[in-house]
């Protein structure tokens, strides 16, 4: 007599889980393209359209009664966009400059300095503001958003934007006077 054994039949994976994993795995090669080209491109540059953006604001630090600014609300106006951290020590050298400055040219509603506290905590972000007695808007750079479609580098970096939304200076490092914050400023009104 002769024993059989039953040799349980092996199926490979259902068709719909391939094309799962296949899809996924195309998903995520087109993520990290897109992620690698946008490392490539760099900084913004000096004649680049910036697109609209929102920035909350922190309490105490709005801006006429809104609790969050877009770029798109100073229209007509030239912006000064500063990335900043309570934890970056060049950020400090420039903090009373920009105050000074942005002190000299808010009567005149031409001009509109936003801060964008990067990769930070509320309480050391509330500390450096009052250390420095920064009065300009200012809010957190909620997820890094802001942050990256500037590209930026590092902390400090400052943004000059004409009145209609063109980027047109760009300052990587602390800015080293009044003096040259004022320069730039003062190029961007007279146009």
């Amino acid at each position: 007599m002769t024993e059989t054994t039953e040799v349980p039949i092996r199926r490979g994976v259902p068709l719909w889980v391939q094309l799962i994993i296949w899809l996924a795995l195309i998903g995520l090669l087109v993520l990290v393209g897109i992620t690698l080209n946008k490392r490539k491109q760099g900084t913004v540059q000096p004649g680049d359209a910036i697109p609209d953006f929102t920035l909350p604001l922190f309490s105490g630090y709005e801006y006429a009664g809104k609790s969050e600014i877009k770029l798109s609300d100073f229209s007509g106006k030239v912006v000064v966009l500063n990335f900043w951290a309570s934890w970056c020590k060049p950020c400090e050298q420039e903090a009373a400059e920009l105050q000074e400055a942005w002190a000299f040219y808010e009567p005149t509603g031409q001009v509109i300095f936003i801060g964008a506290d990067y990769v930070d905590t509320e309480p050391e972000a509330r500390v450096y503001l009052q250390k420095y007695g920064i009065t300009f808007p200012n809010g957190p750079d909620m997820g890094t958003r802001i942050s990256q479609l500037f590209r930026i580098q590092g902390v400090p970096e400052t943004y000059f934007i004409d009145k209609t939304g063109v980027l047109r200076y760009v300052q990587v490092g602390p800015f080293s006077s009044l003096a040259q914050i004022q320069a730039q400023i003062d190029l961007l009104l007279s146009e």
